[in-house]
């Protein structure tokens, strides 16, 4: 007889973990260790559930990276003991939390869930029951005692998403959460199709590492038309910046102006890593592809490819923070290390 498969739920905050009380009609924190109590479906999964709380629930809007190294440390010292976890935290800012911990965390092989909600767990329409039922029994998923998902993941609305390959897209809408370059892994409906081709696997060889230093001395600067010298200067000249994510039109497209090549190019001189990434939704940056973007390819701005602008931050935090050099900094950013490239 196979041993029950073991989950961590890890809550953070947000909508998912608050619960209405009708007769004063506000809301309160939900008690996690009373979850099976408060959702008897869960008894149906055939998997050990068990929680842990931050001690202080945070708004995700307040969610900053010593908030990824505490998921990342919990994660990291209950790695042997569960089969699975699943992360619940506010959805503003998930789409950042759950990609940088998918460069936090080196050699995964089991599944990291990052879930929540719209509406708290107690109303009466609420998506929360939904969206945490099935992140755990996704997480609990196994084929020949080894987990299907191995892999940071987003599940929101009825999707399992990379969790490096999306992006926000609706503060009222159930589905509030979009992957636009890369499929979903996995859809329920009435039944949980799994999309096995487009899954992560991990060598189970290799030990878990786990990547505790993010620099934060990164920016992200979106064009627009009519931006100044003055504007983008003020950006370029921050003290101790690193890494600027700059957020170029369509195809990786930007002005062609004298002033603005020469400030870049002043900028990337001084040691500033410079990425283009489109501030489209979907597609790819594909410098030389129009004359607009021939200068930037020239310039040797660093080709972001199809990566989100959430992948790219947290992706120079992780690098910087853990000191790759400068010669190979460029080579390593564009190459794909937890599937947020394509």
């Amino acid at each position: 007889m196979s041993k029950k498969v073991s989950i961590l739920l890890i809550y953070t905050g947000g909508t998912i973990g608050m619960i209405k009380d009708y007769p004063s009609g506000t809301l309160r924190a939900f008690d996690f260790n009373k979850l099976v109590s408060n959702i008897p479906e869960l008894s149906q999964l055939e998997c050990k559930i068990e929680s842990i709380s931050f001690k202080k629930p945070i708004d995700s809007s307040n969610m900053d990276p010593s908030h990824w190294v505490s998921i990342a440390t919990i994660i990291e010292k209950h790695y042997d003991r569960y089969d699975g976890f699943v992360v619940l935290q506010g959805s503003d800012t998930m789409s950042y939390s759950s990609s940088a911990l998918s460069y936090m965390l080196e050699n995964l092989s089991k599944p990291v869930i990052f879930t929540g909600s719209q509406l708290p767990i107690g109303d009466l329409r609420t998506d929360a029951k939904e969206n945490l039922i099935t992140s755990i029994q996704i997480a609990a998923l196994q084929e020949n005692n080894q987990p299907v998902i191995q892999e940071v993941c987003l599940y929101f609305e009825y999707k399992l998403y990379r969790a490096n390959r999306t992006t926000k897209i609706n503060a009222e809408h159930f589905e509030a959460f979009t992957s636009l370059n890369f499929p979903a892994l996995a859809e329920s409906g009435v039944h949980l199709k799994i999309n096995q081709n487009y899954l992560l696997k991990n060598q189970k060889s290799k030990k878990l590492t786990v990547h505790k230093m993010m620099d934060t001395n990164v920016a992200i600067f979106k064009l627009f038309p009519g931006f100044s010298r003055e504007l983008l200067g003020a950006i370029l000249n921050t003290p101790n910046l690193k890494a600027l994510v700059f957020e170029t039109y369509g195809a990786g497209n930007a002005p062609t102006d004298d002033w603005l090549l020469s400030d870049l190019k002043e900028a990337i001189k001084k040691g500033l890593h410079i990425v283009n990434v489109t501030q489209c939704s979907g597609g790819s940056v594909i410098m030389g592809r129009y004359s607009t973007s021939e200068e930037l390819k020239k310039l040797q701005l660093i080709d972001g490819g199809d990566i989100t602008s959430e992948a790219a931050i947290t992706k120079l935090m992780y690098l910087l923070g853990s000191g790759v050099s400068h010669k190979s900094f460029r080579t390593i950013f564009e190459t794909s290390l937890r599937g947020e490239l394509t």
